[in-house]
């Protein structure tokens, strides 16, 4: 059983039948499903639910009761942030359900911000979401943050400004990571014979920034572990991984880009396979030697 995070505009309040259909799919294969309190698609979803008496449903409010619970459904309260005020006091329980969510489908009325936002949410944790423009009749299958920025670069400039607006600084700076090569990634795309500086018509490889040695990358991370700073190593493998192309790193490791990223940042939590398939991509490995000057043991990273 998978849980779906269905979503959508509030100036869609009739459901067209394309979307029933999915919705019975849902039914029919008895998947756990989460959905906001909002008047529009929220409601609309609601009582399609509720009319075939489905119960496998569970209804998201951002605050003390939710605005809508047609089918008298369990509830989950989400705490908004303090002094949360409008579409950010109600964009605490879509955050939530994006986390909780294994699949998103939303429907959308080819304009809303908040809805495309989900979507990104979606990708971000990455998740699929299937995205139904409904005056347009039109399906979009979106599987990460890559496919939503070519989504949204064919969006209006107010929609793409609206959503940035509403979106929080980690998830725009997410959508704004440069893919630009760096001069581990040029050298090598370069064919053989190939000159670095032909890699990119805009730039050449004095200007690109040369990656790190080996050597000095072990020592680094034999330091972070030596005073066991976590940030510090979060933020070194983070940096050799986008220097040797983040995209890589992930068909490596057979982790997802975006959750890579996630991972790797200052803030992030790497989980510990994490870090040993991200070690192990760039010819690393964890080797643990007892201490010969104090009674702790320390982690020291050693060539592959």
């Amino acid at each position: 059983m998978n849980t779906i995070f269905i979503g959508g505009s509030r100036h869609v309040s009739r459901l067209p039948s394309e979307v029933k259909k999915r919705l019975d799919n849902v039914v029919a294969s008895g998947h756990r499903v989460i959905v906001g309190d909002a008047n529009g698609a929220d409601k609309a979803v609601q009582k399609h639910f509720h009319d075939i008496h489905y119960d496998k449903v569970t209804v998201f409010c951002s605050g003390a009761s939710p605005r809508n619970n047609l089918g008298t459904w369990l509830t989950h309260q989400v705490d908004a942030p303090k002094n949360a005020k409008g579409f950010q006091f109600y964009a605490a329980k879509d955050r939530e359900m994006a986390r909780e969510a294994d699949f998103g489908l939303m429907i959308w009325d080819g304009k809303s911000p908040g809805t495309v936002l989900n979507v990104l949410r979606l990708a971000i944790a990455g998740k699929i979401a299937v995205l139904f423009n409904v005056p347009d009749k039109d399906v979009v299958n979106i599987k990460s943050v890559d496919a939503w920025r070519n989504f949204i670069a064919h969006c209006s400039d107010e929609l793409r400004r609206d959503v940035k607006e509403r979106a929080t600084p980690d998830e725009w700076r997410l959508v704004e990571i440069s893919d630009q090569p760096t001069f581990l990634s040029a050298m090598e795309k370069a064919p053989s014979g190939q000159k670095v500086e032909e890699a990119s018509d805009e730039t050449n490889a004095s200007a690109i920034p040369e990656a790190p040695a080996l050597d000095e990358v072990v020592k680094a991370l034999n330091d972070a572990l030596a005073r066991s700073d976590a940030t510090a190593i979060k933020e070194t493998l983070g940096q050799i991984a986008r220097d040797r192309g983040m995209s890589q790193v992930a068909r490596e490791t057979g982790l997802a880009r975006e959750s890579l990223y996630r991972s790797l940042d200052p803030k992030g939590n790497p989980e510990f396979t994490t870090v040993l398939k991200v070690l192990s991509s760039i010819g690393l490995r964890l080797e643990v030697k007892p201490d010969t000057a104090a009674p702790e043991r320390e982690a020291v990273v050693s060539h592959g």
